[in-house]
């Protein structure tokens, strides 16, 4: 029995959702976004989704939970919206933006420039003392989950001093080092 999948989805105010021909459409104060489906039946009626599926097959299981999952995460995308917060830690380890463009240096010989997807919005806080953040928002949150990805990977956090691009709140596990 899935547990997730059960669950109906409330339509909070100003959220459409439209359903056609295996492919759902959420539209929002932030955005429009559409899913493609399958294995499972989608019925919008009185403020919310409801997800179902045909038979107790494995897969048809699985894709029970997974959609109603995304659509909830397409709701709360249009009506709240998503955000991700990237923390660069390092001596002299800095980030810039001019619009879509991130400047990233991070100890590398030369600056890593990124151009950001335009459904992303993108911002840079630098406080003196404190270590640059890097801001992500979208109403997508597999877009700006992607892009966080991507940003993360150039400079992965270290187990030794904990150095390079870390998500805010993320703990990271430490080694001790060499002992004398």
């Amino acid at each position: 029995m899935s547990r997730i999948g059960n669950n109906p989805i409330a339509i909070p105010e100003g959220v459409s959702v439209e359903v056609n021909d295996n492919i759902i459409t959420v539209k929002g104060k932030l955005g429009e976004l559409t899913q493609e489906y399958s294995n499972v039946s989608v019925v919008v009626n009185e403020g919310q989704v409801e997800v179902t599926r045909p038979t107790d097959s494995k897969e048809n299981k699985a894709k029970h939970g997974l959609y109603r999952s995304l659509i909830n995460n397409m709701i709360q995308g249009v009506s709240k919206g998503w955000t991700k917060e990237l923390e660069l830690v390092g001596v002299g380890y800095r980030a810039s933006n001019q619009g879509q463009k991130l400047d990233l240096a991070i100890g590398f010989s030369h600056n890593i420039v990124l151009d950001i997807a335009p459904e992303v919005k993108i911002e840079t806080v630098s406080d003196k003392g404190k270590n640059p953040i890097v801001k992500l928002t979208s109403h997508d949150k597999q877009l700006v989950g992607q892009v966080a990805a991507k940003i993360r990977s150039f400079r992965k956090p270290e187990p030794y001093k904990g150095k390079g691009i870390k998500f805010v709140g993320e703990i990271l596990r430490r080694k001790a080092g060499k002992s004398a």
